[in-house]
């Protein structure tokens, strides 16, 4: 959940605060409560639209049937010279990102602190503390377009930032400066470092750590913001451009689109409707309700949709992927306090699979041996496939996020959890149970453990309690694995059948995720362990 805070006064400019008000919140999936002259609202993590005060009163309001529907907004398009070139050199840093221009604000004390305190908001949610998206917000008036996104070695770097009173360099920023201590993590092991530089040769930024404190801060005094998004997942910088502009077109803004020239060419931001297909007899069927079209169409209404042949949902709303969201929309709009429970016409009793078991035997005993379980996706990144150069995945042909890949195994997202915990206390001991997914179209439970810093007989130590504990006998053949080194490397054989095998990860595969301690590793097909005890 994320608590945001709305000044009531605000609010009251359109609602009349009080219990009412408060239960129909509830009733729209967020919870709130009255903090002095502010309204306490938590937000759920599939609903970042939601943050700003534009954007909730924007929803709120159509969900109590105020200019329910649909909005949309007029885009200008971009003048001739709002154009912002991407260099190839910030492609292993940051690659990419979107852009906007807002005119004609109005800004005030309040209105700045609530641009602030939405970005912020951002920056921890959808942007992941900044490393999945940054946002910049600068006045216009004081930058000259076109504006280049480039990436610069960190002794070309220099400017003042924000909070600042002198110039500093960018390893000095990273050191010395707030922001950058707290943010430099996310520029570690790269050797040039991005920026945003207008036609004056003057930095606007250094992404994702802090804006210039000579062109990169907004007050009163500014009528017109450039708005830029950088990060790693364009859908999602997409997203969260679209959620600020509109919040900001709420405001009093007029949006202009920005000439993005990049490797494919963008014209930002892109407020076009995304549609869904809806099978009403599945919404019903699911509900349990008997809603007729126009009766959806009215409740999509409420949740800011248009209803035709396909739901056309806002372009702001990251949390539309598929058709069961849109029927959880139909069922909020409905009301869950109109639903009718029923006790289920069958018993059933409840009793734990044999598989359930084992694989709950396994983690007590590995947890007994003071390591930690995880849990990840079932999908990887293209970029995760490229790193451990996978010949044949399983993609899923219109993923709406960066995951887009059925994990082969787990030790791409083992890899990936200690790549992104290398700044926590060594050593580190961890295991997964979880699926995989073969090229030949198999699934299969398989375990994964991990120990780094760690050596082949530090894993075969493990082994060889696991399996006394599960009461099965194993041999070790020496065997060559990908991303291991080889001589340290070993087939588990179990009645005479490879069911996995363990070794030391190769030093190449450690420093492409950016691991500096060794790593031994044991992945153990677990449908055959099933079969044995």
């Amino acid at each position: 959940m994320t608590v945001v805070r709305y000044p009531i006064k605000e609010i009251e400019k359109e609602f009349k605060v009080n219990q009412d008000l408060l239960d129909k919140m509830s009733m729209f999936g967020t919870t709130a409560e009255i903090a002095g002259d502010e309204l306490e609202i938590e937000i759920n993590p599939n609903r970042p639209d939601l943050i700003p005060m534009q954007g909730f009163l924007r929803s709120f309001k159509a969900f109590t049937g105020k200019n329910a529907g649909l909005k949309t907004y007029k885009l200008k398009e971009p003048e001739k010279s709002f154009i912002v070139k991407v260099t190839q050199n910030v492609k292993e840093v940051r690659p990419y990102t979107v852009c906007a221009i807002v005119k004609n604000l109005k800004l005030d004390d309040e209105k700045i602190k609530e641009l602030i305190y939405t970005q912020e908001k951002l920056h921890t949610t959808i942007g992941r503390k900044r490393k999945k998206v940054a946002i910049g917000i600068y006045p216009l008036d004081k930058i000259k377009f076109p504006i280049k996104y480039d990436a610069l070695k960190p002794g070309n770097i220099k400017f003042q930032p924000l909070g600042s009173k002198k110039e500093l360099s960018a390893n000095q920023i990273l050191k010395k400066h707030p922001a950058g201590k707290e943010y430099a993590n996310l520029l570690k092991g790269f050797s040039k470092y991005p920026v945003f530089i207008d036609s004056n040769k003057k930095i606007l930024s250094m992404p994702p750590i802090i804006n210039s404190h000579e062109i990169g801060k907004i007050d009163e005094s500014t009528k017109n913001v450039f708005i830029e998004c950088s990060g790693s997942h364009l859908p999602t910088l997409d997203k969260t451009l679209n959620i600020i502009v509109t919040a900001m077109a709420d405001m009093g803004g007029d949006i202009y689109k920005v000439k993005i020239d990049d490797k494919p060419r963008l014209t930002t931001p892109d407020l076009t409707p995304q549609k869904t297909k809806l099978n009403i007899d599945k919404a019903n069927n699911i509900l349990g309700l008997n809603l007729n079209k126009k009766e959806i169409t009215n409740l999509l209404a409420k949740m800011g949709h248009d209803y035709k042949n396909e739901v056309i949902s806002p372009a702001w709303r990251t949390d539309i992927l598929h058709e069961i969201d849109i029927i959880e929309d139909i069922a909020i709009a409905y009301g869950y306090e109109n639903f009718t429970p029923e006790i289920p016409k069958v018993a059933t009793i409840g009793k734990e699979t044999k598989r359930s078991k084992i694989n709950r035997k396994i983690s007590e005993i590995l947890i007994g041996k003071e390591m930690l379980e995880i849990s990840s996706y079932h999908m990887i990144k293209e970029s995760d496939a490229k790193k451990m150069r996978l010949k044949s995945v399983i993609s899923l042909e219109d993923s709406k996020t960066e995951y887009r890949i059925l994990r082969p195994n787990l030790l791409i997202p083992l890899l990936r959890t200690l790549s992104e915990n290398v700044d926590a206390e060594y050593p580190q001991k961890v295991f997964e149970i979880g699926r995989v997914f073969k090229p030949e179209l198999k699934e299969q439970n398989s375990l994964i453990i991990g120990l780094t810093p760690g050596n082949f007989t530090d894993i075969k130590q493990i082994l060889n309690y696991l399996f006394e504990m599960i009461d099965l006998e194993y041999e070790i053949e020496e065997s060559k694995e990908d991303s291991l080194i080889e001589g340290r490397t070993g087939k588990i054989i179990v009645n005479k059948k490879e069911i996995g095998y363990l070794g030391e990860v190769h030093p190449k595969t450690l420093n492409t995720w950016g691991l500096k301690m060794p790593l031994s590793i044991a992945e153990i097909n677990l449908e055959e362990i099933y079969l044995l005890c």
